[in-house]
């Protein structure tokens, strides 16, 4: 009798087990499948923005409500290889007309200030899609996405336009390494 009393002890106390594992991975299935998904930097492209190896919590439900803005993080699909993801800043939105000139990044016949982002030494050279001194008008669900360390990033300066349907989501919250752990801001947004 005692026996079968410590049994049904086991029997209940894995059964509660097991029933706590399988909504714990529910509730993390829900979490990253619809909300939040982590996101690892690979090189130096967002550089000094992001470091190499730094973990990234990915905002997946913001755009579901707005479109991006100038200035989000993003990480999407990469338009030359769907199999990796690529992490860049919005430059340009639907219907602007961006072009390189000089070394700096004109919307709209406007100079973009990205001094928030970029030292003042850095340049921003065009590329064999975006090539200097020639106007694009970016097409409607399509975005001009570069890097912070525009010497070496693969963007759209290279590979064209970001189709919407190719993004994944808002870059949201640095959470690895520990000591660097800070929110994602847009610049142009914070400043208004």
């Amino acid at each position: 009798m005692v026996l079968m009393d410590i049994l049904k002890r086991i029997y209940n106390l894995a059964l509660d087990f097991m029933q706590t594992i399988l909504l714990a991975a529910s509730i993390f299935l829900v979490i990253y499948i619809f909300l939040f998904r982590p996101f690892q930097v690979s090189g130096q492209s967002m550089f000094p923005t992001f470091k190499d190896k730094e973990f990234i919590l990915t905002n997946l439900i913001t755009l579901r409500f707005h479109d991006p803005k100038r200035g989000d993080v993003l990480v999407f699909h990469a338009p030359p290889d769907p199999e990796k993801d690529f992490i860049k800043r919005v430059i340009g939105l639907p219907g602007d007309t961006v072009y390189l000139k000089d070394g700096f990044v004109y919307v709209n016949n406007s100079k973009l200030d990205e001094s928030p982002y970029l030292k003042s030494d850095v340049r921003s050279y065009g590329g064999s899609f975006i090539k200097e001194d020639t106007p694009i008008k970016i097409p409607s669900d399509d975005y001009i996405v570069m890097g912070d360390n525009r010497p070496f990033s693969s963007d759209s300066r290279e590979w064209g336009f970001l189709p919407k349907d190719k993004i994944i989501g808002e870059s949201l919250f640095v959470y690895w390494p520990l000591n660097v752990m800070r929110v994602v801001k847009n610049p142009f947004s914070a400043s208004k």
